[in-house]
């Protein structure tokens, strides 16, 4: 195996991309700044972003070092069945475009906790505005800054704080030029990193091939299909090992709906995106990017069960190995650093441009929150319009800086990050789609209704979680809903009990505004109509047209 140093001809690909990046950006600042200095343009980028920009912003915000590292890992460990994540969201996002884009442009909404103080109460906006802030820091800025760093320093030879300062630096020059710089650089940055996801996939594929004494990727691919047959099922059954992780039926009619519609339909980090254009524009860039969901675990799930196919016939044995085990997350390092010179620079160009494409869309998000939710509502209400942009951006420093000053000591790397932050979100999750989507869509939905979803399923979830070692959940395992765990208690699959807490909390909210609420008027309810979810001819026949690959492809690998 090659050694973990990048040639010459890397880094002058990797050299290529920084300036086309780092130019492009300074170029759409420039052209834009003499336009408008106002708050909503800064934070939202109103009216500039095109559904192009919009559509590859979703998808380089979404995709980091968790999906490269994390789900490459999981390919290698689970198989096919970890790329639900990525095929639910993109149905996902087709219902976010039809149902909950026209209900935030009708109504306004720059930012999550601003529906909330508009559909319920200011008690309710500051308590979620506070979370978020301390979710986006502590959880999702931490996890992808670290790391982002542990995978780019793997494959560069770089020190990990050498790599997480220069990737923080880099972050941070693009997000203080606002939602436009990141939104028009985000489509050079998903150019890059699906150009060189490509191309480690296409060298899994041939390495495959190889290895047999065959020739070419499709021939890697049917090898991978015969020699590895139980990694390519989307559904797995009760006696597979990872069940646990991915229960069934569940990723299909569960759990996994409320993650991915909370995900990507109440989460100002994504929202953002579409939230400053019209409705047609949001539309068609969300529907984009649904298409490039369908694309990535071509480029992230495939490697890792190319690298499984490998080592289970002798290669990579002592490469994966770390700490005297097998870490499924070394899969997708090991593939980059046989990648000639040249194709490595592409692929680390690739990483780093989902790292600092996330970094800059969580701390855009940071700040807007921060200015328009807590800064200008609270500490200074007669803010101006200059005032509050300045504010953006000194926010964008401090949370990159607590960013990089905490990351080290969570131990991120030891519990994997896309465990990490589906943990720790996960606890929430259910509750905030939960007051979201009676909050919508039920106009008697009340205030203490809300509180009880947030607070009530935070408190539910912690009960579930540790609720297997107060008593034995084994009765439930003839319906599925329980699993033998590696130290033999029988304890609830992380889908189901986000389902069970959803469930938990909209009987509560329905409940306690029945009883608040008993003559059915609501002055917050937010005005709906029907008209709103209309969609185009040509969205319906995009939406169409990814909803029956995906019946395509779970039927294929069912």
């Amino acid at each position: 195996m090659k050694n973990n140093l990048l040639d010459t001809k890397d880094y002058i690909v990797f050299l290529i991309y920084f300036v086309i990046v780092a130019a492009y950006g300074l170029y759409i600042y420039n052209k834009k700044k003499s336009l408008s200095t106002g708050s909503q343009d800064y934070f939202l980028a109103e009216g500039s972003l095109t559904w192009w920009a919009i559509g590859a912003s979703l998808i380089a915000s979404n995709i980091s070092a968790e999906q490269f590292i994390g789900m490459s890992g999981s390919g290698f460990k689970m198989g096919l069945a970890i790329a639900t994540y990525e095929w639910m969201a993109a149905a996902t996002l087709i219902v976010v475009a039809v149902f909950f884009i026209p209900v935030y442009l009708k109504n306004k909404i720059s930012t999550m906790p601003q529906f909330l103080h508009q559909r319920y109460n200011g008690t309710v906006a500051m308590i979620m505005a506070v979370f978020w802030l301390l979710l986006y820091v502590v959880v999702n800025l931490t996890s992808i800054l670290y790391l982002g760093a542990l995978a780019v320093s793997s494959i560069s030879g770089f020190s990990l704080e050498f790599c997480m300062y220069a990737i923080a630096i880099f972050a941070i020059v693009i997000t203080l030029g606002g939602m436009k710089v990141i939104g028009y650089t985000d489509v050079i940055q998903v150019f890059f990193l699906i150009l060189g996801g490509l191309a480690t996939t296409y060298l899994a594929l041939n390495l495959v091939s190889d290895h047999y004494g065959t020739k070419g990727i499709f021939e890697g691919y049917h090898l991978m299909t015969s020699k590895a047959s139980e990694h390519f099922h989307m559904i797995l059954k009760p006696e597979n090992e990872n069940y646990i992780d991915l229960p069934g039926l569940s990723v299909l009619v569960g759990g996994m709906w409320i993650v991915n519609l909370n995900y990507w339909g109440c989460n100002q980090y994504i929202t953002q995106r579409a939230l400053g254009a019209d409705l047609k524009t949001a539309r068609s860039g969300i529907l984009f990017a649904a298409f490039l969901k369908l694309l990535m675990p071509i480029i992230v799930v495939l490697p890792g069960i190319a690298a499984y196919v490998l080592y289970k016939d002798g290669a990579f044995q002592a490469e994966m190995l770390q700490d005297g085990s097998v870490n499924p997350d070394r899969a997708y390092p090991v593939l980059l650093n046989l990648l000639p010179a040249g194709l490595k620079g592409l692929s680390f160009a690739a990483l780093t441009a989902a790292v600092v494409a996330s970094l800059a869309g969580k701390a855009n998000s940071i700040a807007t929150i921060f200015t328009l939710d807590i800064y200008k509502k609270v500490l200074k209400t007669d803010a101006s319009e200059k005032n509050l942009v300045s504010t953006g951006k000194v926010a964008v420093v401090v949370a990159m800086i607590l960013g990089v000053l905490i990351a080290p000591h969570l131990g991120i790397d030891k519990k994997g990050g896309f465990q990490y932050i589906q943990e720790y979100t996960g606890f929430v999750s259910p509750g905030i789609f939960a007051m979201f989507i009676l909050g919508f869509f039920w106009k008697r939905t009340t205030s203490n209704a809300a509180l009880f979803a947030t607070v009530g399923g935070f408190g539910l979830s912690l009960l579930l979680k540790f609720l297997p070692g107060m008593t034995d959940l084994s009765w439930l395992s003839g319906m599925g809903f329980s699993i033998k765990n590696a130290a033999g208690i029988y304890e609830i699959p992380f889908l189901d009990r986000m389902g069970f807490v959803f469930l938990f909390c909209i009987i509560g909210m329905l409940i306690i505004s029945l009883t608040e609420n008993k003559n059915g008027v609501n002055p917050k309810g937010l005005e709906i109509d029907t008209k709103m979810f209309k969609t185009s001819t040509s969205f319906a026949v995009g939406a169409l047209l990814i909803l029956g690959l995906l019946v395509a492809l779970y039927s294929i690998y069912w």
